[in-house]
């Protein structure tokens, strides 16, 4: 197994739910632990689910403060989340399914972590990085106008289900540099100084009265991507690791990917 893996701490990097007594079976991995995948895990025998986010609608799950996410709106839309919540936390119970996250060790492991494997996912090797910080990465490319490149990321953003990109900026400026980012941590305004030509953006970050108008004022191409497109090849990556830490258990990943269904 690889070392360990220097996180911030505190760190949502735990056993999120169950019983850390529990004698593992079957290991399963999944980006996102929706209810469905959980009861598609327990359908295939799993009864450990590493997973990458939440399960309970905040970032700290069960050990969120109040004020955090949900905990912090009108009493009706608490109280929704809060059934939902308490619903799917007594079904986890009874199924005996533990859910392990692994967050912020994933996005920082070197090769197969969630940023080096959404760059390898759009194509680009390690002789193609330019320039690079913690979390983000830019990377050459021929020169080609804007929207041709941002035709090539979609092209390769299909296999996690990801129909199409949005594209703001100049389509005809020529791009020789594409900068990528990390699940959520993937704001052109984090990393302008990386100079990428063209800017990849997730849709949990990107507002339409910040970044996307800033592209279309300056004309500098900014490329919005799903946070679950993005980060597909990171927990196929982590399931193969685990097959390979963990020989004498069977791990079977739930794909998911591209978290919307496109309907047109």
């Amino acid at each position: 197994m690889r070392g360990r893996t220097a996180v911030d701490e505190p760190s949502v990097d735990r056993i999120t739910f169950g019983d850390p007594e529990t004698v593992v079976k079957r290991i399963g991995t999944a980006w996102m632990p929706y209810w469905k995948t959980c009861r598609e895990a327990v359908a295939a025998g799993v009864n450990v689910l590493v997973v990458h986010e939440p399960a309970f609608y905040t970032h700290w799950d069960l050990d969120a403060k109040d004020g955090s996410d949900f905990l912090s709106a009108p009493e009706a839309g608490r109280k929704a989340f809060e059934k939902a919540r308490d619903e799917k936390r007594a079904w986890l119970e009874a199924n005996g399914l533990v859910l392990v996250r692994c967050h912020d060790v994933l996005d920082r492991l070197p090769e197969i972590g969630i940023p080096h494997a959404f760059g390898r996912l759009l194509g680009f090797e390690a002789k193609d990085l330019l320039r690079s910080k913690r979390f983000y990465d830019v990377f050459s490319v021929e020169p080609a106008l804007a929207s041709a490149v941002a035709g090539r990321l979609a092209v390769r953003l299909r296999a996690v289900g990801q129909p199409g990109v949005a594209f703001y900026g100049d389509p005809d400026r020529v791009v020789r540099s594409v900068g990528v980012g990390t699940g959520c941590i993937c704001d052109p305004l984090d990393y302008m100084e990386l100079a990428s030509d063209l800017f990849v953006g997730i849709d949990d970050t990107i507002r339409t009265w910040i970044q996307t108008t800033w592209a279309e004022d300056t004309g500098r191409p900014l490329v919005v991507v799903n946070h679950g497109a993005t980060e597909e090849a990171g927990m196929r990556a982590l399931s193969r690791h685990l097959r390979d830490a963990f020989p004498d258990k069977d791990v079977v990943h739930f794909p998911q990917g591209c978290g919307y269904r496109w309907i047109s």
